[in-house]
């Protein structure tokens, strides 16, 4: 009867100690992944930023003022007259 007692405890406890270490390494793996989540949501506010930057850099570019300017200026466009201009009827 004792040999069953014991080899029952022995059991027990190394249930006990392998739920131990199972939470341990759950854990551990908890604040890995969390400093990776981290790590991410940083990353993603940085790219939202430089996306907004950009944005902003691609209006400024793209103003028509600014697009009118370069075309008189360094392309020496004009708005055509009105013997250049040709109406097509379908």
């Amino acid at each position: 009867m004792k040999a069953i007692g014991a080899s029952i405890v022995l059991v027990l406890l190394v249930a006990v100690v392998a739920s131990a270490i199972g939470v341990v390494y759950a854990r551990q793996q908890d604040r890995i992944l969390f400093g990776a989540l981290t790590q991410l949501i940083r990353e993603q506010d940085d790219l939202n930023t430089e996306f907004g930057r950009l944005e902003l850099e691609q209006a400024t570019w793209a103003e028509p003022n600014r697009i009118e300017q370069i075309a008189r200026g360094q392309l020496g466009m004009v708005n055509p007259g009105a013997a250049d201009t040709v109406v097509v009827k379908p």
